[in-house]
């Protein structure tokens, strides 16, 4: 047969190869994008752990080094500020209200103000910055915020229309591999990120978190982030510390998240005139703050809380007013801008407020700082199953099931009474006007030219 004639064969086997490729492509981008969420998030958890030991080395080697963080805590915390300012604008805070309100967003260009790779990077640098410098957040948050980031790069480089489920499973992908939980991490997805079931999002965050996990169990191998723990409830009051700590938790929770918000409309205000000269003005006072709390706490308020919670979780009563100290050192974190999340010094109150609990009436440290975990965390998030779900996965406690997931209950109930608003959700409505408001201003500027 002439050649002529076997042309048009070739050309469709071409166009047949070439238009399955174009067909897998977005799915092969899709699925590095979800590794790299998995190997990242390890990374930033080596980084964030050699933050806090670096702080640890330079802060207990020397008769008087105790007292460097008098100075260390405000000078990092007013550089963070500054860089997260000027460089990366949008890192601040968790980086789940970031998240939230890109997905509310309907302008590529107002998403990528929230979430991108160049943020991705401040977010991990300044982050690991702060726990440098004693400041009383964790990488969980902030994780939440890199994996959005890389999957809405995704969307770009493959083509893939689908913006809003990609910021929910590179969301759900982030707490899946920097907890080692891959439920909590499809949990928070549904219940946190979205607050509604949506099944094709959820193919996508099923996917994103199954790739992501694989990748943070290759290279971590499998764990429970704060042990194993094997106690339940064997006395009458074992139960009354259930509702104590479901009760008290939910309370101090929405004393935290209501706190927050209020503070954050009040700074926002107060620092309009010369937004950067006070924020960063700001920071450093909270550095000094939290130093404060850190020395007189003998070190135990610094960094996630992470040794802390630990601790109580296998048995070993915290001081007890940890938890009070930790929660302050907390809030002044949060409030002073720097970026950092909230989960891991979250579980480190609820853990310390359990173990006073458990001290006071005589009953399990193991067993009230797990519920105290339990009801403060739902407390300030105002999320029951994803509490119940990262908690159990954290500690591995199948003994206490019910309880847990009781006490979650409870706390979200009480945290509801008091403070209507979620606090992600509050946080988020922040960005969403800001960038309402520069949509605006750059629509205006385009009609007058």
């Amino acid at each position: 047969m002439p050649p002529h004639h076997r042309r048009p064969k070739l050309l469709r086997r071409s166009r047949v190869i070439w238009g399955s490729f174009n067909l897998w492509r977005p799915r092969l981008v899709f699925w590095m994008g979800a590794w790299a969420i998995g190997v990242i998030s390890v990374g930033f958890a080596q980084l964030a752990d050699l933050a806090q030991r670096a702080f640890v080395g330079v802060t207990s080697s020397g008769e008087w080094a105790w007292l460097l963080p008098l100075a260390l805590s405000p000078v990092g915390f007013a550089l963070s500020a500054y860089l997260a300012a000027t460089l990366f604008p949008n890192s601040q805070g968790s980086g789940i209200p970031q998240a939230i309100a890109a997905r509310h967003l309907h302008h590529d260009e107002d998403r990528t103000r929230l979430l991108s790779l160049r943020l991705a990077f401040g977010k991990i640098a300044l982050t690991v910055l702060g726990l440098f410098c004693g400041a009383s957040i964790g990488r969980e948050g902030p994780t939440v915020q890199v994996g959005a980031s890389f999957m809405l790069a995704v969307a770009r480089f493959s083509g893939m229309a689908q913006a809003k489920g990609l910021i929910l499973a590179g969301s759900a992908a982030g707490i899946a591999a920097a907890f080692n939980t891959p439920l909590a991490g499809i949990v928070f997805a549904i219940e946190e990120m979205s607050r509604t079931y949506e099944s094709r999002a959820n193919g996508l965050v099923l996917m994103a978190v199954i790739l992501s996990g694989l990748a943070a169990l290759g290279l971590s191998g499998s764990y429970n982030y704060f042990g194993t723990a094997d106690v339940a409830p064997t006395m009458l009051m074992d139960w009354i510390v259930m509702l104590i700590c479901g009760v008290g938790g939910g309370a101090l929770g929405a004393a935290f998240s209501g706190l927050v918000l209020y503070t954050g409309i009040r700074i926002r205000r107060w620092a309009l005139p010369q937004p950067l000269a006070r924020l960063v003005l700001l920071a450093g006072s909270c550095g000094l703050v939290v130093a404060i709390i850190g020395v007189l706490s003998g070190g135990n308020t610094f960094g996630t809380g992470y040794e802390q919670a630990r601790g109580a979780v296998e048995g070993h009563a915290l001081p007890p007013l940890f938890f009070a100290g930790k929660l302050l050192a907390t809030f002044v974190s949060m409030i002073s801008g720097i970026p950092g999340g909230i989960f891991a010094p979250s579980l480190a109150v609820g853990a310390g407020f359990g173990s006073t609990v458990g001290s006071l009436l005589g009953t399990s440290i193991a067993l009230a700082a797990i519920l105290g975990m339990a009801g403060y965390f739902a407390g300030v998030v105002q999320a029951p199953m994803t509490a119940f779900v990262i908690i159990l996965e954290m500690t591995g406690d199948h003994q206490a099931v019910i309880p847990i997931m009781a006490v979650s209950m409870i706390g979200y109930v009480t945290s509801r009474l008091l403070s209507r608003e979620p606090l992600y959700h509050g946080l988020s409505r922040v960005f969403i006007a800001a960038a309402i408001r520069t949509r605006r201003s750059t629509e205006r500027n385009m009609s007058h030219t």
